[in-house]
């Protein structure tokens, strides 16, 4: 068992994530938000999962290190600045972040990178993802995750190598782009799928997410899996052993 506090308590992954902290058998050790002291939830809680805004990583991760606690990071949109704090941070307390706390994205993730290592530059990589109407963001965290996973088994920077948002007279496709396509609408927790187009043939990679308790669950398991730890940053593969 655990003390396991949440960040963003508020939001549908924050209540979400009670349900499941109690359901499994771990002590829901509080909730903070916007305005909130993260420090005294820090100093009650044996790890942190922080599902809030980019602009709070910064005071979270300092809360983590108060405490000397490890922390579990599912926020979204996060840039390269906020990854660098990540890698800083990791000196200290062990950290797990993702861009999808699904064990079945993670999954995901894998077979992509391993089909995007074994097939050349000549096989086109799409990603195209839909969700509710209330997301802010866009490409979805899930997928640049599923981008940057195609793009390091072929060795590229998916910064210089994707596309997105086309319109109008584009010009054809980059050789080696990792295109992106984001959809939004309805209550839709969250679909996306790689697109691994070849020469007269294709194939399709892809995950449903039908209710937002899945990310939960993910992320619930991530915080067991993160306690006693040695300092580092991990990911979700971590906790699968792939």
């Amino acid at each position: 068992m655990a003390n396991i506090g949440v960040i963003g308590s508020k939001g549908a992954m924050g209540e979400a994530l009670r349900r499941v902290i109690e359901a499994s058998g771990h002590d829901y050790a509080g909730g903070a938000d916007k305005g909130d002291d993260v420090a005294s939830l820090a100093d009650v809680s044996d790890v942190l999962v922080d599902f809030s805004a980019p602009a709070a990583l910064q005071s979270n991760l300092h809360a983590a290190i108060g405490a000397g606690i490890p922390i579990v990071i599912g926020t979204t949109g996060l840039g390269s600045q906020h990854h660098q704090a990540i890698d800083e941070a990791a000196r200290a307390v062990p950290i797990l972040q993702t861009g999808n706390t699904s064990l079945g994205v993670t999954l995901l993730a894998h077979l992509v990178r391993e089909a995007a290592s074994r097939l050349g530059d000549d096989w086109d990589i799409e990603i195209l993802e839909m969700h509710h109407r209330r997301k802010v963001d866009a490409p979805s965290g899930t997928a640049l995750l599923l981008g940057e996973a195609a793009a390091d088994a072929r060795g590229i920077d998916l910064d210089d190598n994707s596309e997105s948002g086309r319109d109008g007279q584009t010009g054809p496709r980059s050789t080696g782009a990792i295109g992106f396509a984001a959809l939004r609408g309805g209550t839709v927790a969250g679909e996306h799928s790689v697109i691994l187009a070849g020469e007269q043939e294709r194939i399709t990679l892809s995950h449903s997410a039908e209710n937002r308790e899945i990310f939960a669950r993910g992320a619930v398991r991530a915080a067991e899996w993160l306690r006693g730890r040695e300092l580092g940053r991990y990911t979700m593969e971590d906790v699968l052993g792939i």
